[in-house]
């Protein structure tokens, strides 16, 4: 049974979460806690998952820590613009340590689910530091094409960007499914959507963004990346679609 992810969340009632909860630094007590796993387990049931016990730490821990995120270094370089708003930009992210994760499991939703849960852990303490890591944004999902060009492969990486303070010397992680790569820098097009992410809507954001884009053989066809900004507890969430820019 798979773990519930990011996406599955997308769904809860804002309403459901009390302030208390979600803004309180303070431990919770076991009314606060069993009411917030219970958030969890009643949305991932909707879509047939589970959630472990074991992620009540990292469940805590996230929630307490909202609104502490910090933004993956990254360089506009140019936007597009139509009737004043910004349909998609073109941005330059450095070279960077990531922790990341592949899956294989027979839905997309499934594979970062089960990726996103180990990254969890590995940021809320399972680490060589045995501390909390701290939130960045975005998390990011690498989708390679089958041949048709149409269908996503199997297997999805999930990828963390280490924060600033652990670029130079990431902890390790105790899971070893999970590794620490230096990915080289990155030139993409952009586009924001909102909601959740499921293969379909994420092929949908894949063929509007080649529409605007028009035909042009400087950009990859094979691998498209999905960048993730909220927290599962936000209704509608913002979430872009990147293109990669072909090196010169």
């Amino acid at each position: 049974m798979a773990l519930i992810s990011i996406e599955d969340l997308a769904e809860l009632d804002d309403e459901q979460l009390d302030d208390d909860i979600t803004d309180n630094p303070e431990p919770m007590d076991d009314e606060e806690e069993e009411r917030l796993y219970a958030h969890w387990q009643s949305v991932a049931s909707t879509h047939q998952v589970s959630v472990p016990r074991e992620m009540t730490g990292p469940i805590q821990e996230m929630t307490r820590r909202n609104q502490q995120r910090e933004q993956v270094p990254f360089a506009t370089v140019s936007q597009h613009e139509k009737l004043g708003e910004v349909v998609y930009e073109e941005r330059v992210y450095p070279a960077g340590k990531w922790a990341c994760v592949t899956k294989g499991e027979k839905l997309y939703e499934q594979s970062i689910s089960m990726a996103f849960m180990k990254l969890m852990r590995y940021i809320c303490k399972e680490n060589s530091a045995g501390r909390h890591l701290g939130m960045t944004i975005p998390v990011l999902s690498e989708i390679h094409m089958q041949e048709d060009g149409i269908r996503f492969m199997k297997d999805i990486l999930t990828a963390y960007y280490l924060p600033a303070e652990f670029q130079e010397s990431p902890p390790e992680p105790a899971d070893p499914e999970i590794t620490i790569v230096h990915r080289e820098s990155l030139r993409v097009i952009t586009r924001v959507f909102f909601g959740t992410t499921t293969e379909e809507t994420i092929t949908r954001q894949i063929n509007l963004l080649w529409e605007q884009l028009g035909s042009t053989d400087s950009l990859h066809r094979d691998i498209y990346i999905v960048a993730v900004y909220e927290n599962p507890g936000v209704s509608c969430r913002r979430n872009e679609i990147w293109f990669i820019r072909r090196e010169p």
